[in-house]
């Protein structure tokens, strides 16, 4: 049985732990700047193949970028439950009298909140840097996919930190894991500039639909049709959120 105030419990515990960690903070939201940087300004009058002629990099690539950030805070957010468990806190609340099931969700939902924000605060610093939206209400619809986007992957960081003892062992193991699904889902460059056999890969990466809906929702320009990116994105974070349960189920708190 699903247990509300242990989920707020939780959840509050991951947003006070994140707000005191001033670092953590400033350090998120480095990498993705950088990328804006470098990437966006420094190809912004580069002729990129595969774009639209009324598309600039620039536009192109910042709902890429948070599709990025989303992803490294929500996967590494499995770092939070090594730490737990290595601090005795975890052995304490798999003894609460609660479901494990209302354990994994509030865990999702503070990991799901301060991706949120940083991705909310990429957005807007990508103004600075001449980003332009289509209309005020495109937010909202991005902001479903920045919330799907973070629950897929904290179902995944979830799913290795269960299985993991060691946090560098972790660390390792889910570079492996990101650094393709970041290249394969198109942040950086269209789909349509990859070779087809590559394509059809980039397919199953659910950051593929991820990024390209929040293209859809901010831009208006998209491979496939938001529809169709909102569908599969659902799926594979209602896929995540259930295997990270059964996982998170089985695992020890030692």
């Amino acid at each position: 049985m699903i247990n509300k105030t242990a989920i707020y419990v939780l959840w509050m515990r991951e947003m006070k732990r994140w707000w005191r960690a001033k670092s953590r903070i400033v350090g998120s939201l480095a990498m993705p700047l950088f990328f804006l940087a470098f990437l966006g300004l420094g190809f912004r009058r580069m002729t990129i193949p595969g774009l639209a002629g009324d598309v600039g990099y620039i536009r192109f690539l910042v709902p890429g970028i948070i599709g990025m950030s989303i992803l490294f805070s929500s996967t590494f957010g499995g770092l939070s439950v090594l730490w737990d468990r290595e601090f005795g806190f975890l052995k304490e609340i798999m003894v609460a009298p609660v479901s494990r099931v209302s354990i994994v969700l509030g865990r999702i939902a503070g990991g799901a909140t301060t991706a949120l924000i940083q991705a909310v605060l990429i957005l807007g610093i990508s103004y600075i840097m001449g980003f332009k939206i289509i209309n005020i209400s495109s937010i909202f619809l991005a902001v479903v996919f920045m919330i799907l986007i973070a629950v897929t992957f904290l179902g995944l960081g979830l799913i290795f930190a269960s299985k993991m003892r060691d946090m560098q062992g972790f660390s390792i193991v889910m570079n492996f894991v990101i650094f393709p699904l970041f290249f394969l889902s198109g942040a950086l460059y269209p789909l349509e500039n990859f070779p087809v056999w590559l394509r059809y890969i980039s397919k199953i990466d659910p950051l593929t639909y991820g990024v390209d809906g929040l293209r859809g929702a901010l831009i208006g320009v998209s491979s496939f049709s938001i529809f169709y990116n909102f569908i599969f994105m659902v799926i594979f974070s209602s896929v995540m959120i259930l295997l990270g349960a059964y996982f998170f189920e089985k695992s020890e708190s030692v």
